[in-house]
């Protein structure tokens, strides 16, 4: 997923403003724990399109052509990213 940095930058607003209700008590500046945040998210984001990326290089060269968008190619898509994702996560 390929979010802009306005949106990155408004998705962490909203996470620090309801950690703030209530949920966590932020210690320290709330400037680096805002940078922290958006960090961490620019980085789940770039790992998301790094693995559909290898994951599409993988149902290219598999010997069955599904047609993307077909319930075979969803599944496998689904399935590889999965393994990918796991494999990154240890």
């Amino acid at each position: 997923m390929v979010l802009s940095e306005d949106k990155i930058n408004h998705l962490s607003h909203l996470i620090i403003r309801d950690l703030k209700k209530g949920l966590a008590v932020l210690q320290g500046d709330e400037v680096a724990v805002l940078k922290e945040i958006k960090r961490l998210l620019t980085a789940e984001f770039h790992l998301e399109e790094e693995i559909d990326a290898i994951v599409r290089r993988k149902l290219t060269v598999y010997s069955q052509k599904n047609p993307e968008g077909t319930p075979e190619w969803t599944y496998q898509y689904n399935r590889f990213f999965e393994e990918e994702m796991k494999k990154r996560r240890r």
